[in-house]
């Protein structure tokens, strides 16, 4: 695109702030716009124009926390909790090839630019360690596709069934056989590979970089812990981790530390402001403080919070702290669609059942922004996308008026926020390029991908059977078991009616 020039005219630009959609003309140089101005902006005569005129142009939705790996397993869970799809991982991604995982990453990045979604922060898993393969594999089809994404391989040193305080003594002797051979890492290994991926990256790290993720606190030892700071810091990449999730989480982290998992991982120099947190959910005032004095960011995932009974977030207590918060979608075993119109919907009604006083609730622009501008810090791409102005890159969406949606269009913020579920999305436009026209993705034969992704999942039935018995096997005392523990007294409560 160097050197193109393109200009959109006559569309409906939409202003948050100002809570206005006007008609605007866009001009855009490569892949960054240029200027903006109302309908006839001049144009050199070599640009291509693009007739917006029944279109509603906002900027691309960032979705904060995903797993790519997983979207060849959609529907496969139904009464999960967090610790109950942690003891499936064996199950949803057993008998993956590399074909596999290029392929679930590629159909990720189909369904979010579909819906708006424009970049992503996929902890991306595979088992029992990353590999360069296949994170240059979920590179490339992000690549492929036209999305940004950061990749962060999701890793840890421990299981579920050692990490959580009981858990492994309150299974069959049998059983702790089984899992004694189900560990992840080690953690050395794990770092090595990482190394290695992040020095000889092969994509364009303006579309597509690398970060690290290691799992969850209590997953992850303290040496890996200290090599993933290090790492990050080396090559000035951010680190992701699961962070209070579950109220199973936030209880084991009293016996293991003596601390909260946020004051565990700041003692280890892991926050700052390269660090996001996924979901934190349980996280107490302290917590909260802690985080957004040192810079972090946390990724808000209310679809995926709910399906798996973790609770509601408290974003509007996290915002007042001063902490960057992101809105995230999660996966397809754990919030079905990739939906960033959906997530962020659930994310500003869901702080409206949290108390009476509606001066504490988000308001739609504010949700919009924490999907838009928010995503974009929390991806460290602040001031380069989540907005549509001169000096940012190319990535706008488009929202057919004609939809209706918009029939009558009265206040556009709200409308998008409160009505839209992806249905109206007809162009997305990424770093100047459409990788979305007329509703379709431009670089990607979806009838094709549709036969690959069958026939994988057909391939992948042996192992998913001989899996899912074993997943059941443990689930039986990992149910329960988790259950009783969080029935225990916690410093705040996140669940709705009190229990």
């Amino acid at each position: 695109m160097t050197g193109t020039t393109q200009i959109i005219r006559r569309g409906r630009l939409l202003d948050i702030d100002a809570r206005s959609s006007e008609p605007a003309d866009i001009l855009i140089t490569g892949n960054m716009i240029s200027e903006i101005g109302p309908p006839g902006l001049p144009a050199p005569d070599d640009a291509i124009e693009f007739d917006a005129s029944d279109r509603l142009l906002i900027p691309g939705l960032i979705n904060g926390h995903t797993h790519g790996n997983s979207t060849l397993a959609k529907g496969m869970g139904d009464r999960w909790t967090l610790e109950l799809l942690l003891n499936a991982h064996p199950y949803t991604g057993a008998g993956s090839t590399h074909e596999d995982k290029y392929l679930a990453a590629k159909l990720a990045a189909c369904e979010m630019v579909l819906g708006g979604c424009t970049a992503c922060l996929d902890m991306f898993a595979e088992f029992p360690l990353p590999s360069r393969t296949g994170l240059e594999s979920a590179g490339q089809a992000y690549a492929d596709v036209g999305m940004r994404a950061v990749i962060a391989p999701m890793m840890s040193t421990r299981g579920l069934w050692q990490a959580i305080p009981g858990l492994y003594d309150a299974l069959p002797r049998p059983l702790q056989e089984l899992v004694d051979g189900m560990q992840s890492g080690p953690g050395e290994a794990a770092a090595d590979i990482c190394r290695d991926a992040l020095h000889n990256w092969p994509h364009d790290r303006d579309q597509v970089k690398l970060a690290l993720g290691p799992a969850i606190p209590h997953h992850c030892d303290i040496p890996f812990w200290h090599a993933c700071r290090d790492l990050a810091r080396e090559y000035d990449t951010l680190i992701q981790t699961h962070l209070a999730e579950s109220k199973v989480q936030a209880l084991a982290s009293e016996p293991l530390y003596g601390m909260s998992l946020t004051a565990f991982l700041d003692q280890q120099g892991i926050l700052g402001p390269d660090f996001v947190a996924a979901h934190a959910v349980w996280l107490t005032p302290d917590d909260m403080k802690m985080l957004a004095d040192r810079g972090a960011s946390v990724s808000h995932n209310p679809m995926s919070n709910l399906r798996l009974g973790s609770g509601i977030a408290a974003s509007v207590a996290m915002r007042e702290a001063g902490i960057n918060v992101a809105i995230g979608t999660d996966t397809c075993t754990c919030a079905d669609a990739l939906n960033m119109f959906e997530a962020t919907r659930l994310a500003c009604t869901l702080s409206r059942v949290q108390g009476p006083d509606y001066e504490e609730w988000l308001e739609s622009g504010q949700a919009l922004k924490m999907a838009t501008e928010a995503g974009a810090k929390a991806l460290g791409w602040e001031g380069q996308i989540g907005r549509i102005a001169p000096g940012y890159k190319a990535d706008i969406v488009m929202l057919g008026l004609d939809s209706i949606t918009y029939v009558p269009l009265n206040d556009a913020v709200n409308q998008i926020v409160f009505a839209e579920n992806g249905e109206s999305v007809r162009d997305v436009m990424v770093d100047g390029r459409m990788v979305v026209k007329d509703g379709q993705v431009t670089n990607v034969d979806m009838e094709k991908l549709r036969a690959e992704v069958e026939a994988s999942v057909m391939r992948q039935i042996p192992a998913r059977g001989a899996a899912r018995e074993t997943m059941e096997k443990l689930a039986v005392h990992v149910g329960p078991f988790c259950a009783g523990f969080a029935a225990q007294d916690f410093a705040v409560n996140r669940f709705v009616g009190g229990k």
